[in-house]
């Protein structure tokens, strides 16, 4: 076995094979640019090698800088991780040159299944299902339009390199077309730096189901069963089951048997995922085959007990597999939910910045949480927006899904904007609760953008009873406070008013031993808590039904977390309460004389200047952060009068990129 390993990656993978690599008794060595010196896989590793400036470009994808680090470090073996060089077969056969081992699939494997259109190609000769398309490269946005027309509308515009959901776009018509290839390219080549491009037909309602395989030198394959991925937002994983709750006994199987038949096609080794899409009559066809570590892989290991991380050195050490595939047991439902540095609120856009405040749920033998990051830590602009993985597991789906909401209610960020709040609305969706999922789940139940829930169940009373009592707490301590004159000391009225949403409900707080007794618009509500004062983290039961919620104090009120709702609250005397409702409700500024940047960013163009007329619908300029691009265009007819920035220039939140008379 393996003395020592190199992890050529950062965040939270890097960290999760460290943690594996421990076990297994194996030093472990991080590789980190300028901007992760201070990174947790870096503090977690038994060495360290610097390898370069912040962009990824000039430090982690840079192969030869990789493999002089693990040369430096006598490091025996690499592991890649996902992403940067994971699926690069220069690097894989570099390393070979140099006599260390990659923790990965043989260079041969890597080729075929790294170009999408190769690899259709095989796994059509291997009997493996495939989309109808155009499997040759495209040369330019016209071709793209006849192409798109010959397959027929809607088809879906991939690059042929890379993965992660970039480079890739739907069109329904010639202009769609013609758009989305020049859109999927140059998105392609300054991520890929590959900007071939693909087009094959879209399969309405489609599902994402993949099947993980594991492979050893000695022609053993075997598969672990599938994971759902249907849960996407422009292409992009954001929560996956295994297994899935569409798949009969029969398609897994079929699946199955394929995965293998193409792993064994292309003399696969290592752990991989044969990644396919299935209509709504369990028809399923091949996407691709990523020949690396999912990220994802959680929700496998939980259902089957198997670490893949392990199984991966296992197998590049030369070991047989452990188990044939009679062997695969697969028990109970995992669920794993990815959470952003992303601003929901505002059309997902990336967040950047210091998290003040991490708090994860305490870890069990049923909830897990893979990160990268510590309190303190920072989320730059220059990697992927990912904070963490919170990943629960229960003998049914039900249990996992309950879980995951109480994991989420528990998982406490500050400093950055992140998209809990919305995945504890998705599993707490009925559709989702009843498994009635496809990739456009999220695009057809939140249309207009997630503007938060507002209220979880409808049902105002158990939040109004944490504020109130919460509120009472505070009050308490505010009367006891010491210098008061005889005859002049504060008493504390029982009868308060909660304003939440668009409830002011009246309540009655008496605290009693173990927490408190409420009447609430006239329903008696018993309160138990431990809560102390300071805690960002309410933890208790509202008649027996326990209940987490964080809460925050505001000046005058508290903002309050919980089931997909963001709240501020007030509780108030009835009279105050009487006299809000009178209040006139302040207008926001007028911006719409601005195009102002949705996020931070790289304004990589800009398509107009002054004195031009532009038309609604037109391009003003594409800005460019977390490898995504995001074209801003014209929301009216109008005239650009003046340009406050110019390509190149980095951008914060708001700032102003143009104005127009």
């Amino acid at each position: 076995m393996f003395k020592k390993i190199l992890i050529a990656n950062r965040g939270e993978i890097a960290c999760r094979v460290i943690r594996t690599a421990r076990r297994m008794g194996i030093r472990t060595v991080a590789v980190y640019s300028e901007a992760d010196i201070d990174a947790l896989h870096v503090e977690m590793a038994d060495e360290a090698v610097a390898v370069g400036p912040a962009p990824s470009a000039e430090s982690y994808l840079v192969a030869d800088r990789i493999i002089a680090a693990a040369k430096e470090a006598k490091a025996q073996a690499v592991h890649p991780g996902y992403g940067f060089v994971s699926e690069n077969a220069a690097f894989a056969k570099a390393l070979e040159a140099a006599g260390i081992a990659f923790i990965g699939p043989p260079i041969k494997a890597i080729k075929a299944m790294g170009d999408k259109i190769t690899s259709k190609k095989l796994a059509a000769k291997a009997g493996v299902s495939t989309i109808p398309g155009h499997m040759d490269l495209i040369a330019d946005a016209g071709e793209a339009v006849r192409i798109a027309r010959d397959v027929g509308y809607p088809v879906m515009i991939k690059a042929s390199a890379g993965g992660g959901g970039k480079g890739m776009r739907i069109a329904r018509n010639d202009a769609e077309a013609k758009e989305g290839f020049a859109s999927a390219r140059n998105e392609a080549k300054s991520s890929f730096a590959d900007d071939r491009i693909f087009i094959e037909k879209f399969v309405e309602e489609p599902r994402h189901i993949e099947i993980q395989v594991l492979a050893d030198s000695h022609g053993n394959i075997i598969h672990l069963g599938e994971r759902e991925c249907s849960i996407q937002r422009r292409h992009q994983k954001v929560i996956e089951e295994a297994p899935s709750p569409f798949l009969d006994e029969v398609t897994r199987e079929a699946m199955g048997a394929q995965a293998v038949a193409l792993a064994r096609a292309v003399d696969y080794q290592s752990a991989g995922t044969v990644e396919f899409i299935a209509d709504k009559d369990r028809n399923f066809y091949f996407l691709e085959m990523n020949t690396r570590l999912q990220v994802e892989h959680p929700v496998t290991e939980f259902v089957t007990g198997l670490d893949l991380v392990e199984q991966m050195i296992r197998v590049a050490d030369g070991q047989k597999l452990s188990l044939s595939q009679d062997e695969v047991s697969r028990k109970g439902w995992a669920i794993e939910s990815r959470i952003y540095a992303e601003d929901p609120f505002r059309g997902f856009l990336p967040s950047t910045g210091r998290l003040v405040r991490f708090q994860p749920p305490e870890e069990t033998s049923n909830v897990r949480v893979d990160t990268g990051v510590g309190e303190g830590g920072e989320i730059s602009m220059f990697y992927d927006p990912m904070i963490a993985k919170l990943i629960t597991y229960g003998p049914d789906r039900e249990t996992a899904a309950d879980r995951m909401q109480e994991a989420l209610d528990g998982f406490y960020i500050r400093g950055l904007s992140h998209n809990i709040s919305f995945l504890s609305a998705l599993i707490a969706h009925p559709r989702f609760r009843e498994g009635r999922l496809t990739t456009n789940f999220i695009a057809e139940e939140y249309p207009g953008g997630f503007t938060g829930e507002a209220l979880p169940d409808q049902d105002p009373v158990p939040l109004a009873t944490v504020a109130a009592a919460v509120h009472r707490r505070y009050a308490e301590r505010d009367a006891a406070i010491s210098g008061a004159l005889d005859g002049h000391e504060r008493h504390l009225p029982d009868r308060w008013a909660v304003m939440i949403g668009d409830h002011v409900l009246k309540v009655v707080v008496v605290p009693v031993h173990g927490g408190f007794e409420l009447e609430i618009e006239g329903r008696h509500v018993r309160l138990e808590s431990d809560w102390e004062l300071g805690e960002s983290m309410f933890r208790g039961a509202v008649d027996g039904v326990s209940l987490t919620v964080q809460i925050d104090k505001l000046g005058v009120g508290y903002r309050i977390y919980h089931g997909g709702s963001e709240l501020v609250v007030r509780v108030v005397s009835p009279r105050t309460a009487e006299l809000a409702a009178t209040m006139p409700v302040k207008p926001p500024p007028d911006t719409s004389q601005f195009l102002l940047s949705p996020m931070p960013g790289l304004l990589s163009s800009v398509a107009v200047e002054p004195g031009r007329e532009i038309k609604s619908g037109e391009v003003l300029a594409v800005v460019e952060a977390m490898k995504m691009e995001n074209v801003l265009r014209a929301e009216r007819d109008g005239t650009v009068k003046t340009l406050y920035a110019a390509p190149g220039d980095s951008l914060a939140v708001d700032q102003v990129i143009l104005e127009f008379e």
